[in-house]
């Protein structure tokens, strides 16, 4: 007969056994290798930085970044079954400071007693506050631990500098569709971890619909296999995943999109530069997807506004008109009627010929203002309206335009003609070339 203690160590064998076996498939058929991650091959390839620093136990300071189910925590498992050091894990939604000191605590203990490295997994370190973020700081200098953070949010926005100073920072992408087929390949015909007491047949097709539809997400992949097959009937002990099947197993995966992060600056980008590059159709879906996910129409509004200016200028001065009409328009209108208008004006912009030569002119006198170029006001534009210009001798000498022919006399301003603005020979902007040249050549003639 067993004594209590081992009594109690078999209940506790059994339950862990149960809790494995009754554990999410994207759980079970997690990697144990680095070979057995999919993806990734710009930071885990032979040779690549990450691997050979795992393969020699020489972890320093990371923060893993990347989507959801592109592969985070399965690298962190990956690390901590490959390290000769401990391994502690806390989750920054569940986890406070107090969690963190303790666990800090007993890093440094172990250090002192077993000259051992403790490494800590912070899943969503981004959910910990600046306080909390600043706790780990001294630790991660002097050592005590190393630190591994993952997040789905751009660290530069969501990580303190110092830390981020103090950590390689790794960006994992997510997985393509042939990834993610073969990760539920894999998982169907693991011997152990699957399900290794039914055949079970997947139509091509099938695991083509999750692929597409898991937008690189490995879990969310997974998940959707285990639904599927769970839920359709065995027939002689078999089960077959058919593409009607995999289409009740998998929905369409909500947009990630967070106002203040990554996706709002990326979205955003995409925004204007496919209004740049003449593009109304994607400048129509990322608007769209930021509307859609809560954006305010004003800042919408602002970017259009910026990119009438900024990329199409003088080559349609009736996009600035347009945009600026649009914003106003939106005040009053609201959603979702404003995203009409949002629509025009965006397209209008997409569509309209291109200049940033006013754009790059301002850049460049900006510029030259700023490193300090000093330019004397000319006597004959000097300022004439006070009593007493004239005995100054302020204004003496200027030529009035309108009283010449075409509005035009050949005059120094200031500043060399074409130092800065270069206007293009496109749309209305053509116009614009075409006059100033005309006036440079009587600028030429009036010198010789």
């Amino acid at each position: 007969m067993y004594d209590c203690p081992m009594s109690d160590d078999l209940f506790t064998h059994a339950a862990a056994d149960r809790i494995k076996k009754e554990a999410p498939l994207a759980r079970r058929v997690a990697p144990r290798s680095i070979d057995d991650i999919v993806g990734q091959e710009h930071i885990l390839g032979p040779g690549k930085i990450l691997r050979r620093a795992i393969e020699a136990d020489r972890i320093t300071s990371l923060i893993l970044y990347g989507t959801p189910g592109c592969g985070k925590t399965a690298l962190a498992r990956v690390i901590a079954m490959r390290t000769q050091s401990a391994f502690d894990n806390l989750n920054a939604v569940t986890s406070g400071v107090k969690e963190l000191r303790a666990l800090i605590d007993a890093a440094k203990a172990r250090r002192v007693h077993e000259g051992k490295k403790t490494i800590v997994f912070v899943d969503e370190i981004h959910r910990f506050n600046r306080a909390q973020q600043d706790a780990l700081l001294p630790d991660v200098e002097n050592g005590n631990i190393v630190l591994i953070g993952a997040t789905t949010e751009n660290p530069f926005f969501s990580v303190v500098a110092p830390l981020l100073s103090r950590s390689q920072i790794f960006e994992l992408h997510p997985l393509t569709e042939d990834h993610v087929i073969a990760l539920l390949k894999r998982a169907l015909t693991h011997p152990e971890r699957g399900w290794p007491n039914l055949t079970i047949i997947a139509d091509d097709d099938a695991l083509q619909h999750i692929a597409r539809y898991a937008e690189g997400d490995a879990r969310r992949a997974l998940n959707a296999l285990e639904i599927a097959v769970l839920t359709t009937p065995p027939a002689d002990n078999t089960v077959h995943i058919t593409r009607a099947v995999a289409e009740e197993s998998i929905q369409r995966k909500l947009i990630h999109y967070d106002g203040t992060g990554d996706e709002h600056y990326d979205a955003a980008s995409a925004f204007i530069k496919s209004m740049r590059g003449t593009d109304p159709d994607s400048a129509l879906y990322w608007m769209a997807r930021m509307l859609h996910a809560g954006e305010n129409p004003r800042f919408v509004a602002r970017r259009i506004c910026i990119a009438a200016s900024e990329d199409v200028g003088n080559a349609d001065p009736m996009a600035i008109v347009v945009a600026t009409a649009a914003w106003q328009a939106c005040e009053f209108i609201g959603m979702p009627e404003a995203q009409i208008i949002l629509a025009q004006a965006a397209t209008y912009v997409a569509c309209a010929p291109k200049s940033n030569a006013a754009y790059m002119g301002i850049g460049a006198a900006m510029n030259d203002v700023q490193q300090g170029k000093a330019v004397a006001v000319p006597k004959h534009l000097q300022d004439t309206h006070y009593p007493g210009a004239q005995r100054l001798g302020r204004g003496a000498g200027y030529q009035y335009p309108h009283d010449y022919p075409e509005g035009y006399v050949p005059q120094h301003y200031g500043v060399a003609r074409g130092s800065y603005y270069h206007p293009v020979d496109r749309g209305k902007e053509a116009e614009f070339k075409a006059r100033l040249d005309a006036a440079a050549a009587q600028d030429d003639e009036s010198q010789e």
